[in-house]
């Protein structure tokens, strides 16, 4: 399995820290060539690599790590997104109107069609997701969602190598619908720093 982060501003940042600290290969890539993003990429870790945008997206689970007004600019860089896994780690900042109603993932899953949409990673700020998530005994908790029930556990197996402890959530309008930000409304799960201590 491969990995991308689409996006090196705090938030892909603190995602590569998290790749870096378990040495699992990731590419990182943004609207900047990648030899801006190499030497930064480099004081991060030798496993975070970066490359162009349409190299990155040759990946087969991408993290959106964008400004949410940025997702569908990534979208039209790839021609199809069948078979491909697509992590929303991003919180919109945009009326309901803008998105006809409908939360933010399911929005941006119309931009990236045939792709197996995951909400995910999008509620810890990036500070808080940069640092170990190992702490007090326990493992930082990352909410997952999305409508495509079997792309659920890899997206899980990903947060566990990176140490977290997922917590599924359901479907996008269910649970997932906890983890969305609209117009600076927050759902009821942004900004929990929660743990989940060894079973």
């Amino acid at each position: 399995m491969s990995y991308a982060i689409v996006g090196f501003g705090k938030i892909g940042q603190a995602l590569a820290h998290a790749f870096a600290r378990k040495n699992i290969d990731v590419t990182v890539a943004s609207r900047r060539p990648p030899e801006e993003l190499a030497p930064l990429a480099r004081a991060i870790g030798p496993a975070v690599i970066a490359k162009s945008l349409e190299d990155a997206l040759k990946a087969d689970t991408i993290i959106l790590a964008v400004p949410f007004g940025e997702h569908r600019e990534v979208a039209k860089a790839q021609s199809s997104w069948k078979g491909k896994t697509v992590i929303d780690a991003m919180n919109a900042l945009v009326s309901p109107e803008e998105m006809g109603g409908l939360l933010s993932s399911a929005f941006v899953a119309k931009s990236f069609s045939g792709a197996k949409l995951v909400k995910g990673f999008n509620h810890l700020p990036a500070a808080t997701l940069a640092t170990d998530p190992i702490v007090e005994g326990g493992h930082r908790v990352v909410f997952l969602s999305s409508d495509v029930e079997e792309a659920i556990a890899p997206v899980a197996d990903l947060a566990k190598n990176l140490g977290f402890a997922p917590v599924k959530l359901g479907k996008l309008n269910e649970g997932g619908a906890l983890m969305h930000a609209r117009d600076r409304i927050w759902g009821p799960l942004i900004f929990q720093d929660l743990f989940r201590k060894e079973q």
